[in-house]
């Protein structure tokens, strides 16, 4: 009699009121948030839109679902179909009852996401390497799924962890079996946290990382398959190919195409996009030269500049100072000041040799007056105080062009 042994549930399925809530399908569930999650995390850090993971995932989901189901009733097509079925042909649809291939997911799957991708215009490469931890971390919360449901179990085993197995799931009494669903658990997290490892201590980009997921994922699942029991492929019995099964053969090729591709990429470089080009592009409405409304680099109808535009602001209040500043000495202080700011906005350079102020040329396109009369400084600063709003918005302009 064993010491010790790991019982599975007595129950896969509660229900809240009529609705059923299956364990199977809330591990999915979890782990497909856990990846969201993560992956998520991962592309915000890298650079990419907030928000990106999660539309991907929608379709990514979808097609996974799919896919994985699909491969499934493929390799297993004679426990629905044919003269030794045991189940009826409409059953190949009740996801629910377990029954996702991790091969026909992935593959399905990942042509979700190409397409999404494709449409935002940023890398695939660059999304597949962020979501491989969280594909991983979520394979292995969706493993205990299996043991809610009593299946994928492995051999006979008198270890103190074996697992028990009811009458109804095709266990026998008083015998334990290798918990294959704790193994995969354990391979697939511990996978997991050396994929975020190798990604940051290698930096391994173009779809390396991602090769790198599928490589010791079907490295892990060729022995673990080894020592399961169920009748993938038959009724009663496993479909066998040169003594194995369906599964390590496709571990076989997967692993194998992941290290050809990560060999053969070891030298790639280049730059991958994570950020669409749309959202780095000006709106196409609105050429460059020409703002909306309310942008901060428009003007008021009086002429003063938004408060949003710190160039054009400093400009005016530039060109205001340089018109309110006259003291005493009329115009040659309103010179002075032009010449200490540099104020070419208001089209009056400063000139020190004038003495009393000589106050040169309007400069600007607004046609400002000649004030070069010394004797009336008072004039000559009420001429330039009143031109100054019809030439503001030139100054404006000027300071918008020149950024």
């Amino acid at each position: 009699m064993p010491l010790a042994s790991i019982p599975s549930p007595s129950e896969g399925v509660w229900y809240l009121g009529i609705i059923p809530i299956r364990a199977y399908a809330l591990c999915i569930v979890l782990g497909v948030v856990v990846a969201v999650w993560l992956s998520e995390r991962r592309w915000r850090a890298r650079g990419g839109q907030k928000g990106t993971i999660v539309d991907i995932a929608v379709p990514a989901v979808i097609f996974g679902l799919i896919g994985g189901r699909l491969y499934h009733v493929i390799t297993d097509w004679q426990t629905y179909f044919g003269s030794r079925a045991i189940k009826e042909p409409y059953q190949a649809l009740f996801i629910w009852e377990g029954g996702l291939g991790i091969w026909g997911a992935i593959a399905l799957g990942g042509l979700g996401v190409w397409l999404a991708v494709r449409r935002r215009g940023i890398s695939f490469s660059a999304m597949a390497d962020t979501v491989a931890p969280g594909i991983a971390f979520a394979q292995g919360i969706g493993r205990w799924g299996n043991w809610f449901n009593q299946e994928l179990y492995g051999s006979p085993t008198t270890l103190p962890w074996g697992l028990e197995i009811d009458a109804d799931h095709g266990g026998e009494p008083g015998v334990l079996y290798h918990p294959t669903f704790l193994y995969e658990s354990i391979w697939d997290v511990a996978l997991g946290f050396a994929l975020i490892f190798a990604g940051r201590r290698f930096a391994l980009h173009h779809g390396r990382l991602f090769a790198l997921y599928v490589a010791g994922y079907t490295l892990g699942r060729f022995w673990i398959e080894g020592l399961r029991i169920d009748p993938v492929g038959g009724v009663d019995h496993a479909v066998t190919f040169l003594g194995l099964r369906i599964n390590q053969w496709t571990s076989i090729v997967l692993f194998v195409g992941a290290l050809v591709y990560f060999w053969a990429t070891r030298n790639k470089q280049g730059v991958e996009v994570v950020v669409p080009p749309s959202a780095t592009e000006a709106d196409p409405a609105h050429p460059a030269d020409q703002a909306d409304a309310d942008s901060p680099d428009t003007t008021t109808e009086d002429g003063d500049p938004a408060t949003g535009d710190p160039v054009a602001a400093e400009a005016a209040e530039r060109s205001d100072d340089a018109a309110d500043a006259t003291g005493e000495d009329g115009s040659k202080a309103t010179a002075d000041t032009a010449a200490e700011t540099g104020a070419d906005e208001s089209g009056t350079p400063g000139d020190d040799t004038t003495g009393a102020g000589e106050a040169e040329g309007s400069g600007t396109e607004g046609g400002r007056a000649d004030t070069s009369d010394p004797s009336d400084t008072n004039t000559a600063a009420a001429d330039r105080a009143e031109a100054e709003p019809a030439d503001r918005p030139e100054a404006v302009s000027k300071g918008k062009n020149s950024r």
